[in-house]
């Protein structure tokens, strides 16, 4: 049995889940600052990060309880990702009810295009919804949350029974498999056995055959942290110096400083978001490997709020910058593709003041909750203190 030290909690890592959400949130407002936060630093965005933290996350907290209760875990992560997949929902209501109404009767091409299957066949779409096949622009997080979560309990157990570098190698496996069309066999198999028609490109932007290596990663890191023994710690200092030259690379190529051979456009489908191409992939563990060892620096800038409150409240948050987003995309008109002025300074200051609110008010039911249950704990050890002390008050007097 391995032995797990005390876990510590560390605030900086929901702080972190809270900037990936405030930088998730910029970029899908339809302001200028859109343009500014998409990949300012290399090939990474804030989907990689807040997938990876959320892996992380979860594995650190629930490793040592796949080695000593595997069903139970189970039954807690599925019953989450049941909580998610109710959120999902939530949020499909929301887009084919009122803004899909909102499209239908101004034909404003911001808000119509999102939801054009669903206007045009609503049916197959409501039904691929529900199996998380149909996936609409910006609602297609979730059901990849929903997935890889439900799927979790299954790569613990194995990663304990058989070692992570056998999870990790299938995990290889499968993302390379995914870099040569693995999705397009997949969703035409689906197709034929659900007979809904739902065009590939209609099933969501992540191809899930790719983005689980971020997810894996995240749960092999996790584990790893939650036994002591964190791999970034080992990485010598030669193996940084080069990601680090790594880094100033694909920032150079990212920005175009390095000829028109090496650019974005240029290396394409190596460097693309939603099949994590080969490069990106470097590109990813370079960054990863350099802010690691920037970690110290890194944990004052962001280990504080209100990055630590909106951290504590994803999920709520990340649903509620939906709603915010639906609203300023609807303010859109025109072939106009972003809000300037006051209407964006508008926008951006009420949906955080929103978003605050959300967490802050989430934050707070889970501390009365948490209240409650200690103090329901107490008064149960208190009633059977007073039972003992009875039981042992007869027996006295026999």
């Amino acid at each position: 049995m391995i032995h797990f030290p005390k876990l510590q909690r560390q605030p900086e890592l929901d702080a972190l889940r809270g900037l990936f959400l405030v930088w998730m949130t910029l970029t899908h407002l339809p302001t200028r600052f859109s343009d500014i936060v998409n990949q300012p630093i290399g090939f990474v965005t804030s989907a990689e990060g807040f997938v990876f933290m959320s892996a992380l996350l979860v594995s650190r907290i629930y490793i040592r309880k796949a080695h000593e209760d595997r069903d139970g875990l189970r039954a807690h992560l599925w019953k989450r990702a049941l909580k998610i997949y109710g959120y999902h929902l939530l949020l499909l209501t929301l887009a084919f009810t009122v803004v899909a109404g909102y499209a239908v009767t101004t034909h404003r091409a911001a808000i119509y295009n999102l939801l054009n299957f669903y206007i045009a066949h609503p049916v197959v779409a409501i039904l691929g919804s529900l199996l998380l096949l149909y996936c609409p622009p910006l609602l297609d997080i979730l059901p990849m949350y929903v997935i890889f979560l439900a799927g979790t309990p299954f790569v613990l157990s194995v990663a304990i029974r058989w070692s992570w570098n056998r999870v990790l190698a299938l995990s290889g496996l499968v993302w390379l498999l995914a870099q040569f069309g693995l999705r397009d066999v997949v969703h035409n198999v689906v197709v034929r056995a659900t007979h809904l028609p739902i065009p590939l490109q209609e099933t969501g932007a992540f191809d899930l055959f790719a983005w689980q290596g971020v997810w894996i990663a995240g749960l092999w890191l996790g584990a790893r942290s939650a036994e002591g023994t964190l791999p970034l710690k080992l990485v010598p200092r030669w193996a940084v110096a080069l990601s680090a030259a790594a880094c100033v690379f694909f920032i150079g190529v990212r920005y175009g400083w390095l000829g028109t051979q090496l650019t974005e456009q240029a290396l394409a489908i190596q460097v693309d978001k939603w099949h994590i191409g080969p490069l990106r992939v470097l590109n990813l563990v370079a960054f990863t490997i350099v802010f690691y060892r920037l970690r110290k620096y890194v944990v004052k800038m962001v280990a504080r709020e209100p990055f630590l409150t909106l951290g504590k409240a994803s999920l709520q948050v990340f649903c509620a910058h939906l709603f915010f987003v639906f609203f300023g995309l609807a303010l859109l008109y025109n072939d106009i593709p972003e809000l300037h002025g006051m209407h964006a300074l508008g926008l951006l200051i009420v949906t955080f003041v929103g978003l605050l609110l959300v967490a802050a008010q989430v934050v707070r039911s889970k501390k009365l909750a948490k209240q409650k249950a200690t103090l329901k704990a107490e008064k149960l050890e208190q009633k059977r203190v007073e039972m003992t002390n009875s039981e042992l008050k007869i027996i006295a007097e026999r």
